[in-house]
């Protein structure tokens, strides 16, 4: 039988946590991160000068584009690309991945070499790795999108035993109806929800006519990565600095808690000139209204 003392303390800490369960989503403020996609040209001539530029921005981390199982980080091993980022202040906390199946020579996928991609992930000290993108031969009827839910629930899992999260990034693919519902709902709902989190690119939720906030009340705690980018003004809605555009991130912000939101990046796939002037605005907007 449980002591009156025992009760009491019990409740005390169940109390405390109770009260604590606002934060349980809270993320660390400190990173203001950058895709690399976003300066994809410069990091293929000179990744080394490129992430001293970036830092230089002010950014201080960064998502991976390109790794592959012989190319690496960047074509440099994970501890010599380690290394690069702590000289330069950076930390790689997400890593962007393909499934692979329309890639079948391609090595370090979700479905050739996983587990070497994920031991490379581990060794450099990614928190997160992604699902990027579904070739147009990945996507097809809900079916498909069921297997390929299953299988991110098998790489979820080994990245579980690395001490990483894998997470899905969506597009406005998956917000094409199959057969009356959303591809989206089969990933969303068809994955564990605690081996397999979103990354949620909100510029692509809005063009698909998505509510991002909506999706973090119906999903608390599953969006714990963001890309942030904007949308211009105009009938083509295309990619633009953060601030410029007609995405209310500062209202999105608010609802960080609820998505369980730990680390954002900025991205922009197109920019209208340098690609540093693009992030720079981007940082310069976020560090004063966002964080």
């Amino acid at each position: 039988m449980t002591s009156r003392r025992s009760f009491l303390k019990t409740s005390a800490v169940l109390g405390t946590g109770l009260l604590m369960a606002p934060n349980l989503y809270a993320r660390n403020k400190k990173y203001i991160g950058v895709q690399l996609y976003t300066v994809r040209d410069a990091m293929a001539k000179d990744p080394v000068g490129t992430l001293a530029k970036v830092a230089k921005v002010g950014f201080n981390s960064v998502e991976g584009a390109t790794y592959t199982g012989t190319q690496k980080f960047y074509g440099m091993e994970p501890k010599q690309f380690k290394q690069v980022l702590s000289d330069n202040g950076l930390k790689m906390l997400s890593g962007h991945y393909m499934l692979g199946e329309g890639m079948a020579t391609t090595k370090g996928t979700i479905t050739n070499e996983w587990q070497k991609a994920v031991d490379d992930a581990a060794a450099v000290g990614l928190k997160y790795m992604v699902c990027a993108y579904l070739l147009d031969g990945e996507r097809g009827t809900l079916a498909h999108y069921q297997q390929t839910a299953e299988k991110l629930n098998t790489a979820g899992e080994i990245c579980k035993k690395a001490g990483i999260q894998l997470c899905y990034h969506n597009h406005d693919f998956e917000f094409k109806q199959e057969d009356g519902k959303f591809p989206y709902e089969t990933l969303l709902h068809s994955t564990d929800k605690h081996l397999v989190k979103m990354e949620m690119d909100i510029y692509w939720i809005y063009r698909a006519k998505q509510d991002p906030i909506a999706l973090f009340n119906e999903n608390p705690g599953r969006f714990p990565l963001w890309h942030v980018k904007d949308m211009d003004n105009t009938p083509k809605q295309m990619f633009t600095e953060v601030g410029n555009g007609v995405i209310p991130f500062k209202e999105i912000f608010k609802h960080a808690d609820k998505a369980g939101l730990k680390y954002f990046f900025n991205e922009q796939d197109v920019c209208p000139g340098d690609p540093f002037n693009s992030i720079t605005q981007s940082y310069n907007y976020i560090k004063k209204n966002l964080v």
